[in-house]
């Protein structure tokens, strides 16, 4: 019996296609001096890695690649931190197989 070799996530996140509305993000993190315990998880559990704690300790995020999954509004629903859309008709992730 012939086995695949496994891929990897990010070769097959790789394949998909991604149209940023660089006027317009769909994601948007409200100013923040201390972000909260929420917001920081953020930076190691978004699938698509759009979250990055910079120098002086703040969060930023990045929406290009970002997969639309909910997993930020899931976990900072409480604190209200984030601010979320779905992206505009014809932008956003565009999945090639479905």
């Amino acid at each position: 019996m012939r086995k695949d070799p496994l891929i990897k996530v990010e070769d097959k996140l790789a394949i998909n296609r991604y149209r940023v509305d660089e006027g317009r993000p769909h994601v948007r993190i409200k100013r923040h001096e201390d972000p909260s315990p929420q917001l920081l998880a953020m930076t190691k559990i978004c699938p698509a890695g759009c979250y990055e704690l910079t120098e002086d300790g703040a969060v930023e995020v990045s929406p290009a690649g970002c997969m639309e999954c909910g997993t930020c509004r899931v976990v900072t629903s409480e604190t209200g931190e984030i601010e979320w859309a779905y992206p505009i008709g014809g932008y956003g992730i565009q999945f090639k197989f479905g």
